[in-house]
C-alpha cells in the first residue's frame, strides 16, 4: 500500500468497530471535542476583537473567494491520502501572492485546523494504534506547537521568510524520501515502549514545534514511525490525532496576535472538511504516486522563491 502507486487510506479496516470502544479512547474522542469548540471559541472571539485590527489582512471583513476555498478542499483531499496540506498550500499562496508570507504559516495552522479535526475524528477510530502511545505522542506534539507558535506568530517578515524556506526545502527532501519508500512497512508495533518511546515522544515535540513554521506532519511523522519500527498504518491516528489537537492550540496564539489572514483562512476551513470527506469516504483509491513527485517539484520551487524573497528584503 505504501511503496506502489496507489493509495488507499480511507480502505483500512475499521478495527475498533469490531469490538466496545475503548474507555481512553471515548476520553481522547472527548477531549477531541473540547479542543474544536475551544479553537471555534478562541478563532470568534480573536475575530469579533480584530474588526479594527492593525493588521488589515486579520480583519472579519467578506467570506472566502472561489479560490480559497478551491485551495481549501483540493490540498486536504490530498491531505487525507496522505500527501500533506501545508506544504502545497503554502507553494500555491506563494505562488498567487494570496497571503504575505509573514502571515502564512498562522493561515495554515488557523485554516487546515477544522480538516485536520475531521480527519482525526474518522482515523482514530478507523486504526489500531496503542492508545498509551498515541496519548504521549498527542501531548508531545501540543507542547512542541504551543512554545512554537508563540516564537513564530512574533517573527518579523525576513525571519519567516528564511524558517519556511528552509521548512519547504525539508519538507520536499522528506517527499522525496516518502516518495522512495522511506517511513515504514505494513509491519511492525503498534506502540512504543522505554527509549523507542522517549525517542518517539523527543521527535513528536519537534514535529509539533516545526507544525508552527509550516512544514507540516505527515511526511516526517510517517518517517519517524518508520525509523522506531511501527506499522506504518499507525501514522494516520498519530498525525492526525497530534494535529488536531495541536492546531487549535497553535491556531489561537495565531490569532490572539493577528498573524494570519482572515479570508484565506476561512477558505480552507470551509472548503477543507468536502475535501477531506471525498477522500475519506469516496476516492478511497487514487494513482498519487506521480502527483506526490510533482508536489517535491513546486515545494521545490516555491521554497527557493521564498529564501529569494528574504535576500531581497521583499
Amino acid at each position: 500500500m505504501y511503496a506502489g502507486k496507489r493509495t488507499q487510506v480511507a480502505a483500512l479496516p475499521p478495527v475498533l468497530a469490531s469490538r466496545p470502544m475503548l474507555s481512553p479512547l471515548t476520553g481522547l474522542l472527548a477531549a477531541l471535542g473540547g479542543f474544536t469548540l475551544y479553537y471555534l471559541g478562541a478563532w470568534w472571539t480573536g475575530a469579533r476583537a480584530s474588526v479594527n485590527a492593525a493588521t488589515v489582512e486579520a480583519r472579519p471583513v467578506g467570506g472566502p473567494t472561489p479560490a480559497h476555498l478551491g485551495i481549501g478542499l483540493v490540498t486536504n483531499f490530498f491531505d487525507t491520502l496522505g500527501i500533506g496540506s501545508f506544504a502545497p498550500t503554502t507553494a500555491l499562496f506563494k505562488f498567487l501572492k494570496m497571503v504575505p508570507d509573514r502571515l502564512i504559516p498562522g493561515t495554515l495552522n488557523v485554516g487546515h485546523t477544522l480538516p485536520t479535526i475531521t480527519q482525526a475524528f474518522i482515523y482514530t477510530v478507523a486504526i489500531e494504534v496503542d492508545i498509551t502511545t498515541l496519548i504521549l505522542m498527542i501531548i508531545a506534539a501540543v507542547a512542541g506547537a504551543w512554545l512554537g507558535a508563540g516564537i513564530v506568530a512574533s517573527w518579523p517578515k525576513k525571519n519567516v521568510q528564511v524558517g519556511m524556506g528552509a521548512a519547504l526545502l525539508v519538507a520536499a527532501a522528506l517527499f522525496a524520501w516518502r516518495n522512495l519508500g522511506g517511513g515504514g512497512t505494513d509491519s511492525g508495533t503498534i506502540g512504543l515502549e522505554g527509549t523507542k518511546l522517549a525517542l518517539g515522544l523527543a521527535g513528536n515535540f519537534a514535529l509539533g514545534a516545526l507544525m508552527t513554521l509550516g512544514i507540516g506532519m505527515y511526511a516526517p511523522c510517517m518517517i519517524l514511525i518508520g525509523l522506531l519500527g511501527m506499522n506504518a498504518a499507525t501514522a494516520f491516528p498519530i498525525m492526525m490525532g497530534s494535529c488536531a489537537f495541536l492546531m487549535p492550540v497553535a491556531s489561537a496564539r495565531f490569532v490572539q496576535k493577528e498573524a494570519y489572514s482572515y479570508r484565506p483562512a476561512l477558505g480552507l476551513a470551509i472548503g477543507g472538511i468536502p475535501g477531506v470527506l471525498l477522500a475519506a469516504y469516496i476516492f478511497t483509491s487514487l494513482p498519487i504516486y506521480w502527483v506526490r513527485w510533482l508536489v517535491v517539484g513546486v515545494v521545490f520551487i516555491a521554497a527557493t522563491m521564498m529564501l529569494n524573497s528574504a535576500r531581497k528584503g521583499e
